[in-house]
């Protein structure tokens, strides 16, 4: 089998080696020696925007919080109306880089479109800025909530964090995050935020294989008061 090849490498915001490799016609970004995502496996990434903007289809505000290889922006993209704003927060500059110069033609340029405002930086300071103002967040930082490549992103799948996404969702809007694994602990933490939360295991690959997570919290009307289920999450399965 023929060889991973490096194309490029730089370090993340917090000194992590980010490398971008190729083999054939397969690419991937990897951060500290694992793999954060693939050409091969994103059809949970997909997945990510369908389901949530599948509550939300009128959407009109959209933060999408990692660039990755551009397939959850794509995917957003291709379900959000023509007059839309979405917000693309990422951290890292070569993974902008990298996308411009190497990958976007995967998932059909996104950063082109003009209805994407690029914002190079913390998707914590788009959440922080945006009270009240987005129908749908979407995050799809580091590996998720349990297996982080980089500890600085601990803060976003905190309490402060889930306290910061429910104060930038409008009244009935959704936050959906994926997650390489399954975490009860960040379900609850959701609910105890206020949200009404559920998670939901979908597959990396379109015929079946590696299963991953997208937690999906929706922001209830204030007088519906903090959603009293705090019992053992169950996980539903989307097809």
């Amino acid at each position: 089998m023929r060889p991973w090849e490096i194309v490029d490498r730089a370090a993340a915001p917090d000194g992590t080696e980010l490398t971008l490799s190729r083999r054939g016609d397969d690419w991937e970004v990897g951060a500290g020696g694992k793999t954060l995502m693939s050409t091969r496996m994103h059809a949970s990434e997909e997945s990510l925007a369908q389901v949530a903007l599948s509550i939300v289809p009128d959407a009109r505000h959209v933060l999408v919080g990692g660039l990755g290889l551009g397939f959850t922006l794509r995917a957003t993209l291709d379900r959000v109306p023509e007059d839309a704003h979405v917000v693309l927060a990422e951290l890292s500059p070569a993974i902008v880089a990298w996308n411009e110069r190497f990958v976007g033609n995967f998932a059909d340029r996104p950063l082109a479109d003009p209805r994407v405002e690029l914002r190079v930086g913390d998707v914590r300071g788009q959440l922080l800025a945006g009270r009240g103002v987005y129908d749908v967040i979407l995050l799809d930082v580091d590996n998720g909530p349990t297996a982080m490549v980089q500890e600085d992103n601990a803060r976003l799948y905190g309490d402060a964090g889930a306290r910061e996404c429910l104060a930038a969702l409008r009244t009935g809007g959704v936050l959906a995050v994926w997650s390489a694994a399954p975490d009860q602990r960040y379900l609850a933490r959701l609910r105890y935020a206020g949200f009404a939360a559920e998670a939901k295991i979908v597959r990396a690959h379109r015929g079946g294989g590696v299963q991953h997570v997208i937690f999906l919290a929706r922001k209830l009307p204030h007088e519906h008061g903090r959603p009293a289920d705090e019992r053992r999450p169950r996980y539903s399965r989307h097809r």
